[in-house]
């Protein structure tokens, strides 16, 4: 079987090239291991756990974000880096914006509540939780394309896990920080979504976090240029017969 992988490497090159490799393992990341081992040693990408748990394997494949530990390749395929993030080299990218994006959404307790945590309250930021920072998400977001400042999907899951934590004292930072280049962008497409490998819904999150928003007196910024006077608009006011 035969697979194609993207290869880049700044040293020698700005642009990317296609290498195709022969391997015999079906499993992605043991044919990238099989690759490294016994093809070409140059090859390089990112592993730890090899069992879906650490994310750091994640990479394209045939244009979709997947783990490599945990997808199954045919003749063929196209395997790439990640999308939206500095390529380092070959498929390892750049995750320093992880960090980065956090601590811009406020996404920690910096002061407890003290209050007495019960079962509920942990099961409303259990799947949130659950984020491995693969970066899955924020390769698929197409926002990324028109706008880098975007805080994107995994950060604003991590705020929502935050802003219901009960240990919090207060959720009101992590509200103002994500309304300029935050919620209010995202086109809920649903692609980060789809790609997550940990059933966790971006979306969702996100359509949370502005409802809360609304509640504490927060308006999409992009309505402000929009005028809903139909007065002015049909001359006297709205014909339902359409004239």
């Amino acid at each position: 079987m035969k697979i194609n992988i993207r290869r880049f490497n700044k040293e020698l090159s700005n642009e990317s090239t296609i290498t195709k490799y022969e391997v015999n393992n079906t499993n992605l990341l043991k044919a990238l291991i099989e690759i490294k081992e016994e093809i070409d040693s140059s090859l390089s990408f990112r592993c730890g756990c090899k069992s879906g748990v650490c994310g750091s394997c994640a990479v394209k494949v045939n244009g979709v974000e997947r783990l490599a530990c945990k997808v199954f390749i045919k003749d063929d395929d196209l395997i790439e880096p990640l999308k939206n993030i500095e390529v380092i080299k070959d498929l390892i990218v750049n995750v320093s914006h992880e960090t980065l994006l956090i601590n811009k959404t406020k996404s920690y307790i910096n002061k407890n509540s003290n209050k007495e945590i019960k079962q509920e309250n942990i099961e409303k930021i259990d799947l949130q939780s659950n984020c491995i920072l693969c970066n899955s998400c924020f390769s698929s977001c197409p926002v990324y394309d028109a706008k880098d400042s975007f805080i994107g999907p995994f950060a604003l899951s991590r705020a929502l896990r935050y802003v219901n934590d009960e240990k919090l004292e207060s959720n009101d930072e992590i509200i103002s920080s994500i309304q300029t280049d935050g919620i209010w962008d995202c086109t809920l497409c649903s692609a980060c979504t789809l790609v997550c490998p940990q059933g966790i819904d971006p979306k969702a999150d996100i359509m949370q976090l502005q409802n809360i928003s609304v509640q504490k007196g927060y308006t999409n910024p992009n309505f402000q240029n929009f005028s809903f006077d139909f007065n002015d608009d049909f001359g006297g006011g709205f014909n339902p017969n359409g004239f």
